[in-house]
């Protein structure tokens, strides 16, 4: 099996960091895409930001100049280092997976999700 593990959620104040963590683990033959979205309750799920197999970066623009996603090819990990926090960002964040897997001689194109950390931003 495949696994993705998120960590790094938690309760911040306005003007706060967190810095989330990923990291897949299990039979995966290589690890293409990662990304993180959120969540917030009764609101669609959105991309917050990716990072290519290359190191190609993209963020939402409510996150651009906050938030910085970085990757660590070597153990499967993503980071999510999130600055200045803003209640907004309050929601569950996902961490996203694409990556190929082998099955039996085929290799398929798959995406794998976490099962989400809360991030919650108060005062």
């Amino acid at each position: 099996q495949v696994h993705v593990v998120e960590s790094g959620g938690g309760l911040a104040q306005p003007g706060g960091s967190l810095r989330l963590s990923c990291t897949v683990s299990g039979r995966v033959f290589s690890v293409k895409d990662m990304a993180w979205h959120r969540q917030a309750p009764g609101k669609q799920r959105e991309l917050v930001a990716v990072v290519s197999n290359s190191g190609t970066t993209t963020y939402a623009d409510s996150v651009q100049g906050r938030f910085t996603i970085s990757r660590d090819n070597a153990q499967n990990t993503i980071f999510l280092q999130m600055n200045n926090l803003k209640p907004e960002d309050t929601a569950v964040y996902y961490c996203n997976v694409d990556y190929l897997k082998m099955d039996g001689d085929q290799l398929h194109d798959m995406y794998s999700w976490g099962e989400g950390t809360l991030v919650t931003v108060s005062s």
